[in-house]
């Protein structure tokens, strides 16, 4: 019999997939090799704001968990591309992307309201 695996027990070692995918940079990295192999410095580049120190650590990571490889190019520089076990996470992924892009403006406002609302409530406790 096949065990089943739920991410709301305690014990499931699925909840570190979660939370490997979960993560805002294995998101983009996800996307940004779904269109093409990349070199460490043009995936840097791609990913504005991440450092050197924690795309190495995620790239390693994915690699450990099957999402990626390392695979030498023709140039004799390395490139990392998506497994095809990586390859599934694209659509998902993305479907994120465009949900946090399209919703910004709704976010932001929402935040803006809690602030304030929060400042009022400061306000009247003086």
């Amino acid at each position: 019999m096949a065990r089943e695996w739920t991410v709301f027990s305690a014990e499931c070692p699925s909840r570190q997939s979660l939370a490997r995918i979960a993560n805002k940079w294995t998101a983009m990295i996800v996307v940004v090799l779904h269109e093409e192999p990349l070199r460490f410095g043009e995936l840097h580049q791609r990913v504005a704001g991440i450092t050197k120190k924690v795309l190495a650590d995620t790239l390693r990571a994915l690699e450990r968990d099957g999402m990626l490889e390392r695979a030498s190019a023709d140039d004799g520089h390395p490139r990392y591309r998506l497994t095809p076990l990586g390859r599934t996470l694209h659509e998902p992924l993305q479907a994120l992307q465009i949900w946090a892009e399209s919703h910004v403006e709704d976010v932001l406002d929402a935040q803006d309201r809690y602030d304030e609302a929060a400042d009022e409530r400061v306000l009247d406790r003086r």
